[in-house]
Order: structure tokens, then sequence, then C-alpha cells
């Protein structure tokens, strides 16, 4: 275990050299990438989860944000999804703010039920103070915590370069600690029943594959992939780059996501331009139309494009059955790779490094346990992840194309690869507050309720008259509270500001 060779840069190569030359500085760690191979990068948008990952290597927004692009991100914003003109809805970060409801979440429901005129993106500024940033374009970092719950580094994420990502953690971080650095096409690899013996002579006792889809040493000691394009309806994208026309404006701290004809387009606003992108399904559109659908949209949006360069992604759904197989471990797009919806592009990448940390426990040898136990561990997160982006198209109602036509007529709980949301569906009429979807992990409750998916429970609270009037009450004292939290968020910089005077300089 004392030499651990890489191959494959990019932002999934460079954060897995940075993890373990981080964590065990004496192991002689080389990356092996190739001069003629280009990144998939197109910009990327992160969860809150990266925050540990960063943590745990030392590094602060201060030092890589200036250098790749970056900005901060509060929210996801899903728009068309439900039905088209739905209006929108925010799955923002950060916890909802209960401290004053005696029934918790289920509060909004028996006031969206005695008012059918308020609107379901109600419910994420009803629950969530975050959403007050996110609604006045603000941002700040609460330290005397006027915004109740507010958490600025917990409640955080980013929108980045993924490519300047990646060179920042070669030239700032891995290599001055000591990666070792190699540039050069692979073009001889031997194996045997261990796994892989060398790559162009190169020896190591462990290779990781972050070569992407190619997943190079994967595919060459036969890992199995297990190809979930059954569940996930999408194969392809289209990404470009456009300018800010009123950056002020256009600079907001959230992913925002239309969905459209045969799919549905990405808005990600970093530091000096929009990274936007159409994911779609060849199986409905051919790359020709889908383009031409895509700039129609960049036209209803207002993007100037003329300049732009417009990228065509071929996307590889699924994962390896054994995702550390024989002495080979993957991560990144190597690995498997979901869709771009809610940005869990490089979840797996930081979630899996942090569970091989596990694996490195006894530093020694890795047996096959420790491989069955990582492979576990990360298989259930993916496959869960991977329910819940299904859970996106599963509550839509759109029949507008084939393509939604479609969608709505499958049957995701039949399909589905683990426990999950979909398994509560059956029974969902009968759920109770505290363990239901709607307190799941992956914020399963704000997707519902955009999705107009309610549980019976809410209707039976709401007509019992039980405790109605201190519920009546409580509700009005939050009204009063999310004017409050508006009033706050309405007094701090906007996110260009903060971003000039903190970030950018």
């Amino acid at each position: 275990m004392s030499n651990i060779i890489i191959l494959g840069g990019g932002s999934a190569g460079w954060m897995t050299a940075a993890t373990l030359i981080k964590m065990y500085p004496d192991k002689n760690i080389t990356l092996i990438e190739s001069p003629h191979t280009p990144t998939v990068g197109v910009g990327e948008s992160t969860l809150g989860q990266i925050n540990k990952w960063l943590d745990l290597l030392g590094i602060k927004d201060e030092d890589f944000m200036p250098h790749t692009d970056a900005s901060y991100k509060l929210s996801i914003r899903f728009e068309d999804f439900y039905k088209k003109q739905d209006g929108g809805f925010h799955y923002p970060f950060g916890r909802p703010f209960e401290e004053n409801l005696t029934w918790g979440k289920q509060n909004w429901f028996v006031k969206k039920y005695f008012d059918k005129k308020i609107k379901n993106n109600d419910y994420a500024n009803f629950i969530n103070p975050n959403m007050s940033l996110v609604n006045n374009n603000t941002i700040f970092k609460n330290t005397k915590n006027q915004l109740n719950g507010f958490d600025f580094k917990r409640d955080t994420a980013y929108h980045f370069d993924a490519t300047k990502f990646g060179t920042w953690l070669k030239d700032n971080y891995c290599i001055p600690k000591g990666v070792k650095h190699i540039v050069e096409d692979i073009k001889n690899i031997k194996t045997n029943k261990e796994g892989i013996v060398s790559l162009n002579g190169y020896k190591a006792d462990l290779y990781f594959d972050c070569t992407g889809f190619k997943s190079i040493l994967m595919n060459k000691i036969g890992a199995k992939f297990k190809n979930y394009s059954d569940l996930l309806p999408n194969n392809k994208a289209w990404a470009t780059r456009v300018p800010y026309k009123d950056k002020e404006k256009q600079l907001e701290p959230f992913t925002n996501c239309t969905a459209i004809e045969n799919g549905w387009v990405w808005n990600i606003p970093s530091w000096e331009r929009i990274g936007t992108g159409y994911v779609y399904s060849d199986k409905y559109v051919s790359d020709k139309k889908a383009l031409k659908e895509f700039k129609n949209h960049l036209d209803n949006k207002g993007h100037d494009y003329s300049k732009s360069t417009f990228k065509n992604i071929e996307m590889r759904v699924g994962r390896f059955d054994e995702i550390f197989y024989k002495n080979v471990c993957a991560i990144g797009l190597s690995a498997g790779f979901i869709e771009p919806l809610e940005s869990n592009g490089l979840l797996s990448v930081h979630e899996f490094l942090i569970n091989l940390l596990d694996v490195f426990e006894r530093h020694d040898t890795i047996t096959q346990y420790d491989r069955d136990c990582f492979n576990q561990k990360c298989g259930l997160f993916f496959d869960k992840f991977t329910d819940f982006v299904s859970e996106h198209y599963a509550f839509s109602q759109r029949k507008d194309t084939k393509y939604w036509q479609d969608i709505s007529n499958k049957s995701f709980l039949k399909l589905a690869k683990s426990d999950s949301v979909f398994k509560d569906m059956a029974v969902r009429y009968d759920m109770l507050n505290e363990n239901d979807y709607f307190n799941s992990g992956f914020g399963e409750h704000y997707i519902t309720t955009g999705m107009n998916l309610y549980s019976k429970t809410n209707k039976n609270i709401a007509t019992s008259g039980f405790d109605l009037y201190n519920i009546t009450l409580e509700n009005n004292d939050r009204n009063r509270l999310v004017k409050k939290w508006n009033s706050v968020a309405k007094k701090q910089f906007t996110l260009l500001k903060f971003l000039t005077k903190n970030i950018h300089k």
C-alpha cells in the first residue's frame, strides 16, 4: 500500500490525489494523465457536503475561490418540472427553522389546506430562513445570528469552473505536497488475476481509475457495469457558456433547472459567466433538434450566445457493480454517473473519497472484506441518490411531448434500485409527521411539496380541529417571522458585492 497510481486528471483525479497526500503523506502517490484527453468539465454546481471534504483538507474559500471562477450557492430551483408555467419551487440548503412550531413542517400544510390560493413555492419560504437571502439575491455570514439558524459555512455550496478547480488543486495543493505528476499516454497496460500489474511499466500497489466515462482500468480488468437508463431517461447534453448582461441581477445564489420539451436546462451563474446546458434523451430528439430547442430556450431567457461554443456530451448512466474491484478503485465519472440534476457531479467524488478513508484505517493491506464494505456503502449511497433524482421525473404531471408522456407512464416504483421514497409512495396517504418522506435526508419534502404531492395526514390534522387554534396562532407568528427574515436579508450585500468585497478583490 505504499505506492499508489491515479490514472486521469480533471477534478476527480486531483481531488483523489489531494485527499491521499493530505491523509497519507508518507505514501508515494503518482498521477498520470494524457496530454491529449480533455476533461468533461463544463462548469460545476456543488452541494453542501463538499464543505466536509474541504475542511478535511484544510482548504478555505479564500484559497480556491478567486482562482476557480467561484461563487456561492444557497439553493436549487426547479421550473416547469411539475407543469408548464408552474412558477417553480426551491430546494434550499440548511435546516428548516421549527423552533416555534409545535407541529413542525405540518403547520404549513394546514395553512395551505385552509387557503387554496397559497402557492406550493411558499413552503420553502415558510420553513427555511435561507430563502429570504435567495429571494433578495443577498448573502452574509450571519455572525450575530440575525437570521435564525442560518449557518454560513454549513448552508452554502459553490458554483465554480471544474477544470480550473482541478488545475488549482494540482498546482497549489497536490504537487507542493509531493504528488508526482506524469503527462503521458498510457499505451501498455499489463494485468493478471489480481488486477493491474503496470501502466507503461509504472507499478503500484493500488490504482485509481479517474478516466471519466472511458473507465479505462475498470473495463480492462473486466468490472461489470450496471446501466440505469431504465430509471433515468437522459443520456446526452449540450453545454455552453454565456456572458452576463446584468451581473448584479443574474449572479444569483442558486442553480436554476428548467424542464423543456425533451429534458431540462441548467443555469449555473459563476463569477465570470453563466454556465448552461441542455440535458436530454436522444431516444426522443436528435442532437440537431435538441440544439435548436436549447437555443430557443436561451433566446426566451434573453441570453446572448452569438460568441458561445456548444459542446455535445454523451453520458453513461449507471455505476459499476463493484466500484473497488481487484486492485482498482474508480472515482468520479469512472465509477458511475446519475445525471446532472441535483448537482451531483462532484458529490460522489468527495463522498466516495471520505468512505475510502475507512478502508485505509489499517494502513497495511486491503482485504476483500474492506472492498465489500466500501462497495456496499458507496453503492447504497449512489442508488438512493439515483432514486432521489428520479423523483423529479416520477412526480411530474407534464404530458406535452412524447418524452413527458412516457415518463408519466413509467413505473418508477418497480424500477427503483433501493429502499427509497418510491417505496413510501405506496402508503403515502397514511404517513405520520415524524416518520415520513417529509423528514428524509435528501430533502424530499421540498420536491414533493413543489410537485403538489402531500400526505393524507395533513388533511386529517386540518379537519380534526385538534389544536387548530394554536396552530393558527403559530402560523401567524411564523408569517411575522418570515417578514423579519426578509427585512434582515434586504439589508445585506448583494451576492455580487459580497464576492467583490470578500473573494474576488
